[in-house]
């Protein structure tokens, strides 16, 4: 029998977003102060920051 409710989803962009919120929350419950933007940026994998 056929269940109408086992369904299996998967979001690649919503698992993506999931672990990118999860790292920047680890870093900063490890963190003793603020996160400074350019830390945010290395954990996001994002490029150095320009002044």
């Amino acid at each position: 029998m056929n269940d109408q409710f086992d369904v299996t989803l998967e979001d690649s962009v919503l698992l993506t977003e999931v672990e990118l919120t999860t790292n920047l929350m680890v870093a900063a419950s490890q963190s003793d102060g603020p996160l400074s933007l350019d830390e945010i940026d290395r954990i996001l994998g994002l490029g150095a920051r320009s002044s």
